[in-house]
């Protein structure tokens, strides 16, 4: 048990001779009192300190552990927010990758369907002139051959022979002469035109003629004859002779 001041204060001593002076005595027990005293007070102060440095040094380690504890939590929390923008990031990149890619994809086919239909046309134009070509030559050959025809019924020999001054020729025989001459010419042109296969054929296929020409062919196909005389100069014969 520890001893107090006031143990000491109230310790009691007996007296024997040749002992210690009891005044000497006193005196020093109540300068160890002070001392003690003294001692006690500073000690309990050196306990309230370290009490508070306890308490200071557990609220600095919980703190510490907090701390520790958030950061942590921080770095967890910052590894997933990383983790979830690289992955965004990525979804992000395939998507637009992958339209990108759709975009250029749809941009080439288009481009080639394009390209496949002007192909088309341009093909299609370039047969449609050359058939317009071969139309136009066939159209032109029987014209030719039609206009021919009539200008050797006009350079005929017959006509003067028919038309000269004093001829007593009547209009039927001059119509059955014409008529024969340009029935000849017709046979010749039809002629000529069986002699152009490839002409024909093709003027079957795409049938291209203008309308003048339209009927003058219809007249030919139907065997008749038309023959254009001048206004001034037609014939007129009396029947009376």
């Amino acid at each position: 048990m520890v001893l107090s001041p006031l143990d000491i204060h109230n310790k009691e001593f007996g007296t024997k001779m040749r002992g210690y002076n009891v005044d000497e005595v006193n005196d020093f027990l109540d300068q160890v009192i002070k001392d003690y005293q003294i001692t006690l007070n500073h000690n309990k102060e050196l306990e309230e300190q370290l009490d508070a440095a306890n308490g200071k040094l557990k609220y600095f380690n919980d703190l510490k552990d907090s701390l520790n504890q958030s950061i942590l939590v921080a770095q967890e929390a910052a590894d997933k927010v990383k983790a979830n923008s690289q992955k965004e990031s990525e979804i992000i990149i395939r998507e637009a990758q992958k339209q990108s890619s759709d975009i250029v994809s749809e941009a080439t086919n288009k481009g080639n369907q394009i390209m496949d239909e002007a192909s088309k046309r341009a093909k299609k134009l370039a047969v449609e002139t050359d058939d317009l070509k071969k139309s136009t030559r066939v159209f032109r050959q029987r014209l030719q051959v039609m206009l021919e025809s009539q200008l050797e019924v006009v350079k005929s020999n017959d006509w003067d022979s028919l038309l000269k001054e004093g001829s007593m020729s009547s209009y039927e025989e001059i119509k059955k002469v014409v008529g024969d001459r340009l029935d000849n010419d017709q046979s010749q042109g039809v002629n000529s035109d069986a002699s152009q296969p490839e002409s024909a054929a093709t003027a079957t296929e795409t049938p291209v003629v203008d309308a003048p020409v339209a009927d003058a062919a219809s007249n030919e196909d139907n065997g008749e004859t038309v023959v254009i005389f001048p206004d001034n100069d037609q014939p007129h014969f009396d029947q009376d002779k």
